[in-house]
């Protein structure tokens, strides 16, 4: 016997998946649904997300537009650490579902909901992080994952199940068995031939970067305008968060800067192919490492580096409302209140090369680097006492070695 349910929230794409399982919980529940679809930025047909919805049994569609608060509160603060998960990865999915989870959480406060449902596999990390963040924002939330209760293996049977369902569905058998993962940060493609590590991932996977000999042949240079760490500006010209990242995409991308093919390791224990296409957070994350190395005190930028993979893992985990990552967010912010000023960098063929960097409050003192006089602003005697001291350790540490 199913667990009675009155009301259930649902993430809804409007694709095969998450239509399917629209029809299944109506059917299996036999309770009303509302279908939710949040706006990161995707390529979305709003129009088109409604029409499947109501056909399907949705008793209402929420289609709300986070693109703002996606990268203001979610993508900008991640930045901010300089984050990479297993040094490559961008966390451009990872980074989507803690919004998503708290959306879902506050419509399900608001339509007095007591259950929500995603279409996550029982295979995949976000099953893991829908279900913490949304478990973390609402104790008592009830939450249903199809992929861990019906009996369907594949997208064959999904198929078959619209077809004996009479749901319209414009996929077809012999499309790309791709998985595909969009908002402003990144697109992500899984499955199908990428499973295969001897396949060359296709060209015609590649949506949002040029191929490297379709690239222009001359170069193009940029700035980008720092405040507390995060940009405000390109080019001068203010914009917003979300504008700023979209314009990053286009420039990036239209230089092919931005891809990555990636094994990666899943929090649920497998190791698993992506291909990803980060074009505009590859260059903000060139651009922000650039700003922090004239404006961040050594240590503190040490300190960040040496933070920076569990900060990675707590989010690529689904743990963005824990404890230990708000502090640790603390921590990240403290560092970025004087990380401003101004970075310019030059794209060319997939490459990205930093050509100036400026700040009112820069660390960075030639009077004291040079080579040249420096005016008795570093007296390098004082080299010698400090290297001396230094060595004390190892100087008795091979002492007693070799008397050993």
């Amino acid at each position: 016997m199913k667990e009675k349910i009155n009301k259930i929230i649902l993430a809804y794409s409007g694709g095969l998946d998450t239509s399917v399982i629209l029809h299944w919980l109506k059917k299996e529940y036999g309770c009303e649904v509302v279908a939710f679809t949040a706006d990161l930025g995707q390529d979305l047909n709003t129009e088109e997300v409604k029409k499947r919805s109501n056909q399907i049994g949705a008793s209402k569609i929420y289609i709300e537009d986070l693109k703002e608060e996606f990268v203001k509160d979610y993508v900008f603060p991640m930045f901010r650490a300089n984050t990479l998960y297993e040094g490559e990865y961008l966390l451009g999915t990872s980074i989507a579902r803690p919004l998503i989870s708290k959306s879902l959480i506050d419509l399900a406060r608001k339509e007095n909901a007591d259950a929500i449902s995603h279409g996550a596999t029982g295979k995949g990390n976000d099953q893991i992080r829908f279900e913490l963040g949304a478990y973390a924002l609402n104790p008592d939330i009830k939450i249903i994952s199809p992929w861990r209760e019906w009996g369907f293996n594949s997208r064959a049977d999904l198929l078959k199940y619209c077809d004996s369902n009479n749901i319209n569905i414009d996929v077809s058998k012999d499309d790309p068995t791709y998985s595909i993962d969009e908002n402003l940060l990144h697109t992500s493609y899984e499955g199908g031939v990428l499973e295969d590590l001897s396949n060359e991932a296709p060209k015609d996977i590649w949506k949002r970067t040029k191929d490297i000999e379709e690239t222009p042949n001359t170069r193009e240079e940029i700035t980008i305008q720092f405040s507390n760490g995060d940009p405000i500006s390109i080019n001068n010209k203010e914009m917003s968060p979300a504008d700023i990242l979209s314009s990053l995409n286009d420039i990036a991308g239209s230089h092919g800067i931005g891809r990555l093919d990636l094994v990666e390791n899943r929090f649920t224990g497998m190791k698993s192919r992506g291909c990803y296409e980060s074009p505009g957070g590859t260059l903000l994350l060139k651009a922000h490492r650039a700003i922090e190395s004239i404006t961040l005190d050594r240590e503190a930028s040490h300190l960040k580096d040496e933070l920076m993979p569990k900060y990675a893992s707590l989010i690529y985990q689904g743990l963005w409302w824990s404890p230990e990552r708000e502090a640790l967010q603390a921590l990240i912010d403290k560092t970025q209140e004087r990380v401003e000023g101004e970075v310019g960098l030059k794209m060319f063929k997939g490459n990205i090369t930093i050509s100036s960097r400026s700040s009112d409050i820069s660390l960075y003192n030639p009077e004291i680097v040079t080579f040249e006089d420096d005016n008795n602003s570093f007296n390098q005697q004082d080299a010698s006492g400090f290297i001396k001291i230094n060595s004390i350790r190892l100087k008795n540490y091979n002492k007693k070695t070799q008397e050993d």
